[in-house]
């Protein structure tokens, strides 16, 4: 019998690399601390918890980057996202999904494979020498003991830095008579109607009042770890509210390509958006609103915001500590520790950022593993593929400059066409029909369909996919 592949972590990366590896017919037994040990931002023991947004941003595979590495998942038969798909929720261009819904399928899945065992226990230290293939994706939230095991190993201690979590408001205390729904632009996403946001108004004096309530606002404090870096993508509100009066309105609360229902001529000087959360419709989450303000103080402030005067919170805001390794010092490109032939780490514990990215971190390692288990030839996805770029950035993608010393230099990533190769010279990107000066706008949208075309037609050689065959026009 084909030893087992050892996986630790049952959250997105864990639970795809599991999926994966089974898969590909390789026994996977998967190590899952909850519910002997809870964290500070899981609520349940489901595999797949969703403990920050319940959104994997946008869907759009030919414009945008995350989209793209939807569509590669996809095809290449990704748990995640066909959990995701099944239990979508309306959110304009974006993929959101009913949190537990999503989870519970996860988890469904996991359970009945019959190459999958899901052992609940805490790891305290790294995998022992004779779990010779194993997959550490422990996420953000890795607790302690193992974390210094990884960190005693590595010989660098972990990176750290905090990820902050949005409230959630009940639906039927949200005031229409003040808020209105639409998309912005109204853009139409899977699943949704053009209106899939809740979108609340205010005028400058409201806007300005919100913001030194911000601002002076009490936060709870982590004096623990002072000086740990925020991530740009996923800021506290009142820190961007810190940096400057404007810096909401250009930002989360920013006002272009909405309309005020209720009083059409008067735009709105800014504007809180809140998306569905739930297939019930019956939560909705506060768009941007990561917070580190003291409990009471966010239901004093957020509840000066039009239209949730009343609002009942389901979920106040919160911080959760999150932790990964020098992935570009430490880990060959198929995220096998240098030192130890064997050990994977996947998923955010490498630098990805996101919970797309994470699980398709998680579904490279498992591919990786799987292919070596069973003695085959390991291939590392093409760089020009979504994949293969948010891989590059983890293994070998950073430079070190001069003014950036160290492993603190490296910092966590979204997948972004910044990490992609650039196009071929002669590559055409004018269309036949075109008149007039290519440029601008036009330019940088034909070079994004340009990059993700190549990029889906390089996965799919990848994974041995024959090439799409398009339609006659």
């Amino acid at each position: 019998m084909t030893n087992p592949i050892h996986i630790i972590g049952g959250g997105l990366a864990g639970s795809e690399a599991a999926w994966q590896a089974a898969e590909a017919g390789v026994p996977v037994i998967l190590h899952e601390m909850r519910p002997v040990r809870g964290t500070d931002a899981h609520k349940t023991d489901g595999l797949a918890e969703l403990v920050c947004s319940n959104s994997f941003r946008s869907d759009d595979a030919q414009t945008n980057a995350v989209g793209l590495l939807h569509a590669e998942m996809r095809l290449a038969n990704s748990l995640i996202m066909a959990c995701g798909d099944a239990h979508q929720v309306p959110a304009g261009g974006a993929l959101a999904v009913d949190r537990d819904g999503f989870s519970a399928a996860v988890t469904a899945k996991i359970e009945a494979h019959p190459l999958i065992s899901i052992v609940r226990e805490e790891m305290t230290g790294l995998p022992p020498e004779d779990w010779d293939q194993a997959i550490v994706a422990t996420g953000p939230l890795t607790a302690p003991a193992l974390a210094e095991a990884i960190a005693k190993k590595t010989g660098a201690d972990a990176l750290a830095f905090f990820d902050a979590i949005a409230p959630i408001v009940h639906f039927d205390t949200i005031d229409m008579n003040v808020c209105w729904f639409q998309s912005r632009y109204d853009k139409v996403g899977p699943g949704g109607t053009g209106k899939d946001y809740i979108n609340c108004p205010m005028d400058k004096a409201q806007y300005d009042a919100f913001v030194r309530a911000l601002v002076d606002g009490q936060k709870t404090e982590f004096k623990q770890w002072e000086g740990t870096p925020y991530f740009d993508g996923c800021l506290p509100i009142e820190v961007m509210a810190e940096r400057g009066v404007e810096t909401l309105r250009h930002g989360p609360m920013k006002p272009m390509g909405l309309t005020n229902a209720h009083n059409p001529t008067v735009k709105a000087y800014a504007v809180v958006q809140l998306r569905q959360d739930n297939a019930l419709g019956t939560l909705y989450n506060m768009v941007g609103f990561q917070t580190k303000l003291k409990h009471g103080e966010q239901v004093r402030v957020f509840k000066t915001i039009p239209g949730l005067e009343n609002a009942e919170f389901a979920r106040l805001g919160g911080l959760h500590r999150n932790t990964y390794i020098n992935s570009p010092t430490l880990l060959d490109p198929t995220l096998q520790l240098k030192d130890r032939p064997g050990l994977r780490f996947a998923g955010q514990i490498t630098g990805c950022e996101g919970y797309v990215e994470s699980a398709a971190i998680g579904l490279l390692a498992g591919r990786f593993a799987a292919a070596e288990r069973l003695g085959r030839r390991v291939s590392a996805p093409p760089a020009t593929a979504a994949f293969g770029a948010l891989l590059n950035h983890i293994t070998g993608g950073h430079i070190v400059s001069d003014d950036e010393p160290g492993k603190r230099s490296f910092q966590p990533m979204n997948v972004n066409f910044g990490l992609f190769p650039p196009l071929e010279p002669g590559t055409k990107l004018k269309p036949d029909d075109f008149e007039g000066r290519f440029r601008g706008k036009d330019k940088t949208i034909a070079k994004k369909k340009a990059t993700t075309a190549r990029a889906l037609a390089d996965c799919r050689a990848w994974l041995g996919i024959a090439p799409e065959v398009r339609a006659a026009e």
